[in-house]
């Protein structure tokens, strides 16, 4: 992470190189910067010689869509059996768009194909997985602005090369996946019935997938979690959109008196009010001795969690949808040494962010920006995140 040190040194900030980390058996190498991950994407897709299987919220018909599509394109042409499912909420990229791909062989599913109660599930998970040997997951989506650099207001996130038996896991999550999204007369009780029951840990359980998604009860993802915050010590969340409800908000308080809980969020993104949703929080959580900070040099896609020893990585924001309704993949590995440089990775990123103080908080807490956080923290925890991008509140 030296470059990343010399930029702070010149007050100056851009992405962290890649770094790699053996934990619990599993081999895992982070992507910070956008084209890192974006290199490192088109080899795995590259590198496939029986199976890809590709899984996206967002896929765009733009210059990173393309590459893909034509580098998926190409896998099948050589004989690769090709998977590719998209939310249909969440991805702009049409049927005759990815019509090369079915030409050359490969198949495309649609999440949430048409109005009705399983269009109200977002597919919010990211993947790549080629030949059930190799894998790549995390926050980011296809589209440009995902692998722009920060000075371009590229979105500051974070993609997982994955190899060892959790892609296993994966690859079983998957197929359950395309099963349930190919079958267009598929009931919602399907899908929640999965999530209920779904698991894969390895045998030390040091190591485990976790789901997010509808279901009666908590998800394995919203459950694990939970339980996390009732019994840590130490807590470091680097997220971008962070509007937990009070139950959980009431876990990290206690943390927080500790003195030993930062948090940092995002200044900038495509959607003012989950910024104000978020900021609605901070009086409740300095109070208590939690220490914030925003990231401002670009827009913040990032997910993590770091509580005590374990660290969460994946898809899942910390708000209503991603807790309790977006299907969301998350791998939870218990590892000390895992957690100490996922800390001082976000550490890393404290030192180019701004510090919210009471006293800063206090002077922005005005009573116009009060009843916009709150409305914010409404249409983000009430109404839902999606209707908000369509909203201007001036935050």
């Amino acid at each position: 992470m030296g470059d990343l040190q010399a930029c702070q040194e010149n007050a100056v900030y851009c992405d962290p190189p890649p770094f790699s980390v053996e934990a619990q058996g599993q081999s895992l190498t982070f992507y910070p910067a956008g084209a890192d991950r974006r290199a490192a994407l088109m080899d795995i897709v590259a590198s496939a010689k029986e199976r890809l299987d590709v899984c996206f919220y967002i896929f765009a018909e733009d210059e990173i869509g393309a590459e893909l599509r034509d580098a998926m394109v190409a896998a099948a042409q050589r004989g690769v059996a090709v998977t590719l499912i998209i939310d249909r909420f969440g991805a702009s990229a049409s049927d005759a768009f990815l019509q090369p791909l079915v030409d050359a062989g490969g198949r495309h599913f649609c999440f949430s194909p048409r109005i009705g109660l399983r269009y109200l599930i977002r597919n919010h998970q990211k993947m790549v997985i080629a030949d059930g040997a190799r894998a790549m997951f995390g926050g980011f989506n296809i589209e440009n602005d995902y692998f722009a650099p920060p000075e371009n207001n590229g979105w500051n996130d974070l993609a997982i090369a994955l190899e060892g038996d959790a892609v296993d896991g994966l690859v079983d999550w998957f197929e359950k996946l395309a099963d349930w999204t190919d079958d267009k007369d598929a009931h919602f009780r399907a899908i929640r019935n999965t999530v209920a029951q779904w698991e894969w840990k390895s045998d030390d359980g040091k190591a485990r997938w976790l789901v997010g998604g509808p279901t009666r009860g908590l998800s394995s993802w919203a459950r694990s979690v939970t339980r996390d915050l009732l019994e840590c010590e130490r807590l470091d969340i680097f997220m971008a959109y962070f509007s937990p409800p009070y139950t959980l908000l009431r876990r990290i308080a206690r943390v927080a008196r500790k003195g030993q809980t930062r948090l940092l969020m995002a200044a900038k993104s495509d959607n003012g009010a989950t910024l104000g949703a978020t900021r609605s929080l901070y009086s409740y959580l300095l109070k208590r001795g939690a220490r914030i900070w925003e990231f401002s040099p670009c827009k913040l896609h990032t997910k993590l969690l770091v509580v005590d020893d374990t660290v969460y990585l994946g898809s899942a924001n910390f708000d209503m949808r991603s807790l309790y309704l977006n299907l969301e993949i998350m791998l939870r590995i218990e590892d000390a040494d895992l957690a100490e440089t996922m800390r001082d990775f976000i550490g890393r990123h404290i030192a180019v962010s701004e510090e919210i103080t009471p006293e800063l908080h206090r002077s922005r807490r005005t009573l116009w920006n009060r009843f916009r956080w709150w409305m914010g923290w409404v249409l983000v925890s009430v109404i839902d995140y999606t209707v908000t991008r369509r909203l201007n509140l001036g935050i």
